[in-house]
């Protein structure tokens, strides 16, 4: 089994690939604010925090005191992820010294929340109005329902158990690279759709929510205003429920496409409706990393064993993996991926730091630590130069 192509992007690349000006305005959020400190790397994180209350820019050398030489290259990586996401923002002086400082929305947010708290984005509906909201474990059971009823409609719609009504939005995520969708006739599996399948469901998530976003503005909507309903989502209480006629057109359009994955349950009462946040959505926030999305098979059919099959020790006949890995192994020998050399960096820091950067997002295929060489995936070769422009 080759190495999976469609690698979820962690979801905060998708946020660090917004325009400035949609960044900042996300910044206006306190709890986005939140859940992207979250993500940052931990030496990220302590540089945030350390200058929260600071006024006046920090100078690069001066930062770079602020660790041990060994940890030059970790420094790199945190300070560029902090420029990627216009937490940081560039100050240049006279002398042409680079400076950095908080970007001051993101800053004026963060140290409200920390100081005050934050309300939760919307206040949960009292019990009195919502009667026979289901138990969490209902809930849990419907969210797997409706992924698994997802799934089955992938694999083959026209023998899904029951009916299914998914809505255009999501259909169409389907074509993006998992059905092939030729005239006249009938949709087809995908390479990519198989190995889809074979990933864990919070991969498989993070795959669908990552395409769901791409083809928004398809649909006429901003995907800045879907990452920050998302984000938000995630903060909310799992179980509660909450009022639909707080959110806006495009959160309702959202809420109905998010409830046929299951992320989100609906209810209607007698004058007013809810939705009622599932597991999947509360888990929004947690990062993606790409070892979560490298499934074999194995797994997939360890994990998916029937509960008398389960039992047994090992889950899977040992002829059976071991014919498994002797497949995956032929398969492996050759896998043609298009990719970028790079070499001759002026010193091994600037080697290290493009190492770290590169493995950082993802994209690091080999490298020769010897001979300060590396490969890196060639979807990556502009970011890779605009940080190597930058280390000059």
């Amino acid at each position: 089994m080759p190495q999976v192509r469609i690698i979820a992007k962690n979801f905060m690349d998708m946020v660090a690939a917004l325009p400035a000006m949609k960044l900042d305005k996300l910044y206006e959020n306190a709890f986005i604010c939140e859940a992207v400190l979250r993500s940052l790397p931990p030496l990220a994180k302590k540089y945030v925090l350390q200058m929260l209350y600071m006024v006046v820019p920090i100078t690069g050398k001066s930062m770079e005191e602020w660790v041990l030489s060994d940890g030059f290259s970790k420094h790199k990586v945190a300070v560029d992820r902090l420029l990627q996401l216009r937490i940081f923002l560039e100050v240049t002086d006279r002398k042409k010294e680079t400076s950095y400082r908080l970007n001051p929305k993101f800053q004026d947010n963060l140290q409200k929340y920390l100081v005050y708290g934050g309300a939760l984005p919307r206040e949960a509906m009292p019990s009195n109005i919502t009667v026979r909201l289901p138990s969490l474990e209902d809930l849990e059971a419907y969210a797997l329902e409706q992924w698994e009823c997802f799934l089955l409609q992938l694999i083959n719609s026209s023998h899904v158990e029951r009916p299914t009504n998914f809505s255009s939005s999501v259909m169409r995520v389907f074509q993006r690279g998992l059905l092939s969708a030729r005239e006249n006739e009938t949709p087809k599996l995908t390479e990519n759709g198989f190995q889809f399948l074979l990933m864990d469901t919070n991969a498989q998530l993070w795959y669908i929510i990552r395409e769901y976003i791409s083809s928004s503005q398809d649909r006429g909507v901003d995907p800045t205003d879907l990452i920050s309903f998302l984000l938000e989502l995630s903060f909310h209480v799992l179980g509660e429920a909450y009022n639909l006629s707080t959110l806006t057109e495009v959160q309702k359009n959202a809420v109905r496409d998010l409830a046929d994955l299951g992320l989100i349950k609906l209810q209607q009462g007698r004058k007013e409706g809810w939705f009622i946040p599932t597991k999947l959505a509360t888990n929004l926030s947690v990062s993606l990393s790409d070892t979560s999305s490298r499934k074999q098979i194995i797994s997939f059919l360890q994990q998916n064993a029937h509960p008398r099959v389960a039992e047994r020790t090992p889950a899977v006949p040992e002829n059976v993996t071991d014919q498994i890995r002797l497949w995956e192994t032929d398969r492996n020998r050759v896998d043609i991926i298009p990719s970028h050399l790079y070499e001759d960096f002026p010193s091994k820091e600037v080697f290290e730091a493009a190492s770290d950067f590169a493995r950082e997002v993802s994209g690091l295929l080999w490298e020769d630590t010897k001979n300060m060489r590396l490969i890196v995936r060639g979807e990556l070769h502009q970011d890779m130069r605009d940080f190597l422009r930058r280390q000059k």
